[in-house]
């Protein structure tokens, strides 16, 4: 896999939205800007947006942290009749997960339904060095109107 194909060949839904950008801290705010929308349209509520924008923007952190310099993130939102989805992969050296007892997980994971992360071989990187495609997922479910 490279920088210019997409770290999942799985073809998504018409709805499926894909962002490719630098992998650096100040493209944050641009992706939870879209996390938003995209689940504004989708008609999540306030405090389900509210925890979707943090989810994504403490994925991100997750990944940009880890990412070679200057690669791309890729982010793909995936939206399905009660659920968002997002994943996020970016190119590192590393070939481990994000550990599942860091602050910033616990965070992760409070805040969306579901989280996981795993990590792709992409043969050798830059001069030479092993590469790996890490990826973060987590989906937010819209809440059960109880009633």
């Amino acid at each position: 896999m490279s920088e210019t194909e997409p770290p999942s060949q799985r073809v998504g839904g018409q709805d499926d939205i894909e962002l490719r950008l630098g992998a650096d801290l100040v493209h944050l705010p641009l992706i939870r800007s879209v996390a938003a929308s995209i689940a504004m349209r989708a008609d999540f509520d306030l405090d389900t947006i509210a925890d979707l924008r943090l989810a994504v923007d403490e994925a991100c952190s997750t990944l940009i942290t880890r990412a070679l310099p200057a690669t791309i993130m890729v982010c793909r939102f995936t939206i399905k009749q009660d659920e968002l989805r997002f994943t996020g992969a970016v190119s590192s050296a590393d070939q481990h997960t994000p550990s599942t007892g860091s602050f910033g997980w616990r965070v992760l994971t409070t805040l969306a339904d579901s989280a996981a992360s795993w990590v792709e071989s992409d043969g050798d990187g830059t001069d030479g060095a092993p590469a790996h495609w890490v990826h973060v997922e987590l989906a937010k479910r819209r809440p059960v109107i109880q009633g």
